[in-house]
């Protein structure tokens, strides 16, 4: 049962993720980090192992992943993992779309790794760069038309996405959804084609219809069922002097059984002592994905587009060596200059073929 009154036994630090004296800290927690805990003061990397069976973490560079799209203006998205709240894909398109397409199956969020362009939209076009989320609710008709190559993280919910609940930050912090940029109408013309092909995307699918107009030719909208258009430049980052915050201080978007979180550059933890590296865990009621979408931590770069899968139950965190890194370079960094985007999942999520294959073997 949940206590107010935390128990201690043995040999632990006065201050939570601080002043461990040589040991590892391990936390054992329930409900993504803000349900029970316990907090293992070991010896030994609880990482320190070697993994048979399917419930292991991957590592895999995104550039080393082929998505049709990529090589092919007819091509889609790459599935990299799967379960029955939500799918995660990488695109790559190169040109743009010679047809429309929705996602039927669920609301559809992206991340612009890379690149820049435009989304054509029944609400209206809206420009995407670098940094962008995009936010294409269940069965939008959209077409995308980049002006350079563009690499995007692809989440699609069962389940519609929304924004957490304000809690006691009040509703424009972290996410402010006064920053949004929405589409105006903007119906687009008959360019001469014989018919229009709408793409629909969906389990066991595709389907595809064919018009003889613009599928494109909204005059105007109303309501509050829109897309929309958010920079992570203008997400406000939570900071603490004294302790690493938990993932879930960064939350920006969420649908059932899945939550997306932002870890942003920020200020570094300053009080003599602290951790300032994210503690080990083993996250039993979540798999958790980071997209490392560029940064480095305390001067070691990080690998851009690199995906990185933790199954639920399994240890992970940053190797010993980078903690130790991390505490003898206190006084020689100040901030923490990442990004990266984090994805949690209730359900199991299941590793593509493509992922498995390209795994970099690190368990």
């Amino acid at each position: 049962m949940e206590s107010f009154v935390h128990l201690r036994k043995g040999k632990t630090p006065k201050r939570v993720h601080a002043d461990l004296d040589g040991l590892k800290d391990d936390e054992l927690g329930r409900g993504g980090f803000v349900g029970r805990t316990a907090n293992m003061y070991r010896r030994n990397d609880p990482t320190a192992y070697r993994t048979v069976g399917p419930l292991r973490p991957t590592d895999v560079l995104s550039s080393e992943l082929k998505p049709s799209d990529a090589t092919d203006a007819r091509g889609g998205p790459l599935l990299m993992f799967s379960n029955d709240d939500c799918l995660v894909l990488l695109s790559r398109r190169t040109e743009e779309m010679p047809f429309f397409v929705r996602y039927v199956d669920g609301d559809l969020l992206i991340f612009v790794h890379k690149g820049a362009g435009l989304l054509e939209t029944e609400f209206g076009p809206v420009r995407y760069r670098e940094g962008d989320w995009v936010y294409l609710p269940k069965a939008c008709t959209f077409r995308q038309v980049p002006d350079a190559e563009s690499t995007f993280l692809m989440i699609q919910a069962t389940d519609d996405f929304r924004v957490p609940p304000a809690g006691i930050l009040g509703r424009h912090f972290p996410f402010d959804p006064a920053q949004v940029t929405i589409p105006e109408p903007a119906p687009s013309n008959d360019d001469g084609r014989a018919e229009y092909e709408v793409r629909l995307i969906h389990e066991g699918g595709p389907t595809s219809l064919f018009y003889q107009h613009n599928p494109l030719d909204v005059e105007g909208w109303r309501g509050d069922n829109f897309p929309f258009t958010f920079n992570i430049e203008d997400y406000t980052v939570i900071t603490s002097e004294s302790v690493h915050l938990p993932p879930t201080v960064h939350l920006f978007m969420q649908a059932t059984g899945v939550y997306v979180m932002n870890f942003l550059p920020k200020p570094a933890e300053s009080v003599p002592g602290t951790e300032r590296t994210p503690w080990y865990h083993r996250n039993v009621d979540y798999d958790e994905i980071a997209f490392f979408h560029s940064g480095s931590l305390y001067g070691i770069p990080m690998p851009p587009g690199l995906v990185s899968h933790a199954p639920q139950g399994v240890h992970h965190g940053a190797p010993e060596k980078a903690r130790e890194r991390a505490r003898r370079k206190f006084d020689d960094y100040d901030r923490v200059d990442w990004s990266v985007i984090a994805i949690d999942t209730r359900r199991r999520l299941i590793p593509s073929a493509e992922i498995l294959a390209n795994d970099l073997g690190q368990h």
